[in-house]
């Protein structure tokens, strides 16, 4: 049975007013299976190379593990934690053979042909869940400020603006295993969008803002828009930006169903 929406996606990245692109991101549709998918954000860390070096074994990783991946008998939240455990180990041996100290974030979903979706991350890129312009869920960072905010010692808002709110709790590379955060949404449904992006976007949105953004543009505007509106206000001292917005649009004929 076809699933009665179509998917738009889209994927943006900008080196931002830093020296060099560390993050990295990417969208890879299944080699066999119609109607999977798979994104990936990581926001690398260490260094001109090093941080550049290991967002970009996250995202070997994830395309090497993905292509022998097989949704219709396979488990999706192994797959998801084999990418953050694998890019972990093969970072740290990085790290061994280099004088440099490589670090990546990594946001990760995997969309299923009939709605189901998965998501896994580490550290503080995020992963949204829009019904419209509601958001249903986020991912809570692996961050100082985080852990502040789970504690009731500051609000959601003083988080954003926290002179510390970079420092990460954990995150691929460290000595420590990573930590994983795993989140299922049953069924996705026309309406619904799902957005990964490094903290270089999320950091000057509120939540509403993004809601209101991703309902209303379609996935290619909204990537265009959120990264040229996130460099105005970081007023020439941005971070580097990526993300990749998936959107579901019902079939003409099945608004409802």
């Amino acid at each position: 049975m076809q699933p009665a929406y179509r998917l738009q996606a889209s994927t943006g990245i900008h080196r931002g007013d830093r020296e060099y692109q560390q993050d990295q991101v990417m969208l890879m549709a299944h080699p066999y299976v119609h109607g999977c998918l798979l994104g990936v954000v990581a926001d690398g860390m260490g260094g001109r190379s090093g941080g550049r070096k290991a967002s970009d074994q996250v995202m070997l990783t994830a395309r090497q593990l993905f292509e022998r991946f097989d949704p219709r008998s396979e488990n999706c939240v192994t797959l998801l934690e084999s990418i953050v455990q694998d890019s972990h180990t093969v970072i740290r041996l990085t790290a061994l053979s280099a004088e440099q100290e490589p670090h990546s974030t990594i946001a990760a979903f995997i969309m299923l042909p009939q709605g189901r979706c998965h998501w896994v991350h580490s550290g503080d890129s995020r992963i949204y869940h829009y019904a419209g312009a509601t958001m249903m869920h986020r991912t809570k960072d692996h961050s100082y400020v985080q852990a502040l905010v789970d504690r009731g010692e500051i609000t959601e808002f003083e988080a954003h603006v926290h002179p510390k709110s970079n420092i990460l709790l954990g995150c691929l590379g460290t000595e420590a295993p990573p930590p994983m955060t795993h989140h299922v949404i049953e069924r996705m449904r026309p309406g619904d969008t799902l957005m990964a992006c490094s903290d270089g976007i999320w950091h000057y949105y509120t939540s509403e803002e993004l809601g209101t953004v991703l309902h209303a543009l379609t996935p290619r505007e909204a990537t265009e828009f959120l990264i040229d509106k996130a460099r105005m206000r970081a007023r020439g001292t941005g971070d580097n930006l990526s993300l990749v917005v998936l959107k579901l649009e019902a079939l003409e004929g099945q608004a409802g169903a």
